[in-house]
């Protein structure tokens, strides 16, 4: 058989790929996460009372513009995964930039502040709980984000899962803030991290067997 008859074999009744099909791909999937993270966080725990204050106070803007942009630097990262060859580039500093510029705010807040209030910056009242609970609101976004890049064809499926389960997290993280009585820098800056990575440690380690294709 000649090439050029084998090519035109191969390509007789293949669909054409949909346009933008990885952006609508992850982004129903953040639709679905974020209003199941929405309906565990309000449902299952509740607002804050004052929360209607919280919008006027630029810190609680910066709480939600942390996660927030983790989001948007691990959504780019999750589409160039989703297409074999695509190198991520500099997403990856897109996803360090927010960590570090946190952790910065934090360490400095630590140093100038009273020796007897660093434990409590650090601790605050809901250690304990909160990363336990970002991770819990985050299942939703967690099952939407693995189904999404199933979907699409990854070929480094540690990475990929991870990524995934970033974008999950900090989609927990967002819903959480709505309850979450912590205000404190170094607090978010410590326990919204790890919340937000136990989900992506979960995608890590799921990714070679849920994303195989």
């Amino acid at each position: 058989m000649k090439t050029d008859d084998l090519i035109s074999m191969l390509a007789t009744g293949v669909a054409p790929v949909e346009r933008n099909v990885v952006a609508k791909r992850f982004g129903g999937a953040v639709a679905f996460g974020a209003v199941g993270a929405l309906a565990i966080a309000i449902l299952g725990y509740g607002v804050r009372h004052d929360i209607a204050t919280l919008l006027h106070a630029p810190l609680f803007w910066a709480k939600l513009a942390w996660p927030a942009c983790l989001a948007v630097a691990a959504l780019a990262a999750a589409g160039r995964l989703g297409r074999p060859g695509r190198a991520v580039g500099g997403w990856w500093a897109g996803l360090a930039t927010p960590v570090a510029l946190v952790w910065l705010a934090a360490l400095l807040l630590l140093w100038l502040a009273p020796q007897g209030t660093r434990e409590h910056l650090l601790m605050g009242r809901t250690w304990r709980s909160c990363s336990f609970n970002i991770a819990l609101i985050s299942l939703p976004a967690f099952v939407a984000q693995l189904w999404a890049a199933r979907a699409l064809a990854p070929t480094r499926l540690r990475l990929t899962g991870a990524v995934a389960g970033l974008i999950a997290g900090t989609i927990g993280a967002l819903a959480y803030c709505l309850r979450c009585p912590e205000m404190s820098v170094p607090f978010w800056a410590t326990w919204y991290l790890i919340g937000i990575s136990i989900p992506t440690a979960a995608g890590a380690l799921l990714g070679p067997i849920l994303l195989r294709w």
